[in-house]
């Protein structure tokens, strides 16, 4: 009996571990480089292997099969990882798509729709400075010199149609 206490003995003493540490841990860690993609994920694994072969290590009699259950139980881990994250990007929620919904398309259709009518409504002149002035990008200046107006006539023209667009559109809601 005295045999079998010194070969459990020796299997399963911390020394053996750290020995098992200092000779294996890069090939562990390449074992895990093998099966995962990330560094932190791979020394993740190989010390959780560690940890839990030590932690059984009153079943681990042989001190020759200690390498062999840590390599076994870096591949488990890893799998589990792998299981894990695949499981995660499952369980995202998906991306909205970039292009609006049906809905904000009929409603942005409906809102044009109704500016372009409100634009009709107004008076000639009025219609060309706003449509000069915001829908072809220009400055009251290149709108006066456009129109042949003074840049005052502009900007009553401008103010004058927008405050009866604002009326027009406020009418629609």
């Amino acid at each position: 009996m005295a045999a079998d206490e010194t070969t459990l003995a020796e299997g399963t003493t911390v020394d053996h571990l750290t020995e098992t540490y200092r000779a294996h841990y890069r090939s562990l860690l390449g074992l895990a480089a093998l099966l995962l993609d990330d560094v932190a994920s791979c020394e993740d694994v190989v010390q959780e292997a560690f940890i839990r072969v030590h932690s059984a290590r009153g079943r681990v009699r042989d001190p020759e099969k200690t390498l062999a259950y840590l390599r076994q139980t870096v591949v488990n881990l890893s799998r589990s990882a792998l299981r894990r994250r695949i499981l995660g990007l499952k369980l995202l929620s998906k991306p909205m798509p970039d292009m609006a919904s049906a809905e904000e398309g009929a409603y942005v259709s409906l809102e044009r729709d109704a500016l372009i009518k409100a634009m009709r409504g107004l008076q000639r002149r009025q219609r060309e400075v706003l449509s000069l002035r915001y829908f072809s990008d220009m400055t009251e200046a290149q709108v006066a010199e456009v129109l042949g107006i003074s840049l005052g006539s502009v900007k009553a023209y401008g103010s004058r149609g927008i405050a009866a667009l604002r009326v027009a559109m406020e009418a629609t809601v």
